[in-house]
């Protein structure tokens, strides 16, 4: 049975990865045939949850896919931790698309997202039609990459959601400094889950940190331009978030040079990563989706 308001019904889903493991995604039904499908893919310690807003908006008039990485919300934990890596998580998604048939896509990427879509791309998955890279490119600032190994991997837990939400507001506040209690509340009910001991915990598998942790675990130290390039000849939205630390704007800019077709739009008084709920973001991402019909 579908979940989600009237607006924005999807199935929960399942597909399996070579190694056997079992993976989730939510299934908003939409579009037409011969329509891409959208398919949204989630930053490091996020899930398929992260897509509400943006599938509140354009399902029906799309279909629209939100994968949950190996390790998150709904999917299954790796048995080797190795296996957290953005290589990893691409070949999933491409045995994903190859499963369900899905011939043509729009790949929106958020942060870790945004790399996989360019692995994708890099891999030869002809399906991709056009994509949007939410605050992420080939160069990641160390800045923002210290700050994301300061919180990964620490299995903070919380007695009641509002708990959870002051936490988030004390870690990130500077990031979305528009953000009121409410706004919080939404945000840590995607990214955290009740435990089995009915404590509020981190929807993941604290053990995705063993590879970002890792020197050069961010990238796995491989030089992403080329993966990026693989994009070209294709419409591309690149989101950055005016007070990002991990997309600097010479990044963003030579991203723009180097990558035919990539168009940038800055998210104001925003950090790491845009939420897609901006009106900036929805106003870009409407025009965006409207040309590839």
């Amino acid at each position: 049975m579908g979940h989600g308001s009237a607006m924005s019904e999807f199935d929960d889903k399942y597909w399996s990865s070579k190694d056997g493991l079992k993976l989730h995604y939510r299934d908003y039904a939409g579009g037409k045939d011969g329509q891409p499908v959208i398919l949204c893919m989630p930053g490091l310690t996020r899930n398929a949850r992260d897509f509400e807003p943006l599938a509140e908006i354009v399902a029906g008039e799309w279909r629209v896919v939100c994968v949950d990485f190996r390790g998150r919300g709904g999917s299954e934990y790796a048995k080797d931790s190795a296996t957290y890596n953005p290589m990893q998580y691409a070949e999933d998604v491409e045995q994903l698309l190859v499963e369900q048939e899905i011939a043509e896509v729009i790949c929106i990427g958020t942060s870790l997202g945004g790399i996989v879509t360019s692995l994708l791309a890099a891999r030869g998955v002809a399906s991709i039609k056009a994509a949007v890279i939410n605050d992420i490119g080939p160069v990641i600032d160390p800045e923002g990459v210290a700050r994301i190994r300061d919180y990964v991997g620490h299995g903070r837990n919380y007695p009641t959601w509002m708990h959870a939400a002051r936490a988030l507001m004390e870690q990130q506040g500077a990031l979305f400094p528009h953000f009121e209690l409410n706004d919080w509340l939404r945000f840590a009910k995607r990214a955290m889950t009740v435990g089995s001991n009915g404590r509020i915990v981190l929807d993941y598998d604290m053990r995705i940190a063993e590879p970002f942790n890792q020197p050069e675990g961010d990238s796995g130290g491989a030089d992403l331009w080329p993966a990026f390039k693989a994009l070209s000849g294709r419409p591309v939205l690149l989101l950055r978030g005016a007070k990002s630390d991990l997309l600097s704007p010479e990044t963003a800019a030579k991203m723009a040079q180097q990558i035919d077709g990539l168009r940038e739009v800055e998210v104001p008084d925003v950090g790491h990563a845009p939420t897609l709920e901006e009106d900036v973001t929805q106003a870009a991402l409407a025009e965006f989706l409207g040309a590839q019909k």
